[in-house]
């Protein structure tokens, strides 16, 4: 049966969903925030981002966000984490009893605050879920095959939205942890970042295999101060998105993290890439979360250092390599 569904954000992981729930028989209605990228959708059924992707005649656009939410059945929000919470206030009126699917990956800079925080804070009663995992668009719109996990306290929004999400290309997990789903979402992109440094100071897999570890490490200690299970890190949203990203330069992460080893600015990295960069805009928040919950997140300091306190990259890595001795699992 098909449904009627929001998209919340014309990004690339935003159309790349878009055109996944339409292809399967969906009516979707995406928001944009500029005029030339709802042309672009509408009149040529191209996204910016994902060149190679023609997207289906049932992906429609608009700048109103009346107009794309009130008649929903589903909503997908698909912005920014820096952006969630005004553009949430904007079209809060219009969610009434539909779901609000999480597929961004952040925190709110202000106030430490995951992202369904945000959205009930705002909106007590609204039902949440939260899609997260290793997942490139330009790899879903390819229809490469992808794994991904929703995680919510609410039964009905587990069961109604894996099924309208899975098809032969892609398969839908369940779990309740959403505390644990957007903390591993939203602090893989930092050690991605640090993954692609490393890349650009000619490290091998040695050193990324040691990161991507210590990386976990760190993210699964934050998460479970925060409430999160300890499980949850060793899945999609935790180990699997954070062997995606530190893996590959088509993560913006990773290119950012390259761009820095090479000298470049934070302004110069931002203008390259020419998309939101999540690890740069949550580095001071994954700094603050680390002093307020008393956790040791050594590679997230060192990552804060290099972009805030002209660490030079070398001299970060010495650091880390130079720290007293202890067990692994403390």
């Amino acid at each position: 049966m098909n449904k009627k569904i929001a998209v919340i954000g014309s990004g690339s992981w935003g159309l790349a969903l878009s055109n996944h729930l339409a292809e399967i028989g969906n009516d979707v209605k995406v928001w944009s925030f500029t005029e030339e990228e709802k042309n672009l959708i509408n009149n040529e059924h191209k996204c910016k981002f994902i060149p190679d992707m023609v997207l289906d005649e049932k992906v429609v656009c608009s700048n109103d966000l009346k107009e794309v939410v009130q008649e929903a059945e589903y909503i997908f929000h698909v912005t920014p984490s820096k952006f969630t919470r005004n553009i949430f206030k904007d079209y809060k009126e219009y969610v009434q009893n539909k779901p609000v699917i999480i597929c961004s990956k952040g925190f709110e800079n202000d106030t430490l605050k995951t992202l369904d925080e945000v959205m009930r804070e705002e909106l007590p009663n609204v039902k949440i879920g939260a899609l997260s995992g290793p997942s490139y668009a330009s790899e879903v719109s390819r229809h490469i095959p992808t794994a991904i996990i929703l995680a919510s306290k609410h039964e009905d929004i587990l069961d109604d939205v894996s099924e309208l999400l899975m098809n032969e290309y892609m398969r839908i997990y369940k779990s309740k942890d959403i505390i644990g789903v957007e903390v591993g979402g939203a602090l893989k992109n930092i050690i991605a970042f640090c993954a692609g440094i490393c890349a650009e100071l000619n490290f091998g897999t040695n050193a990324q295999s040691a990161l991507i570890t210590r990386g976990l490490a760190e993210i699964t200690r934050l998460g479970l101060s925060m409430g999160a299970e300890k499980d949850t890190f060793y899945g999609l949203s935790g180990l699997g998105d954070l062997i995606l990203t530190c893996s590959s330069d088509e993560s913006r992460n990773r290119r950012a993290g390259r761009l820095i080893g090479k000298g470049l600015s934070i302004d110069k990295v931002k203008e390259e890439i020419g998309m939101t960069i999540e690890s740069i805009d949550n580095i001071e928040v994954a700094k603050k979360l680390a002093e307020k919950y008393n956790v040791e997140m050594p590679i997230v300091n060192a990552a804060y250092n290099i972009l805030y306190n002209d660490l030079k990259p070398n001299d970060a890595v010495n650091a880390l390599m130079q720290r007293a001795k202890k067990f692994e699992n403390e």
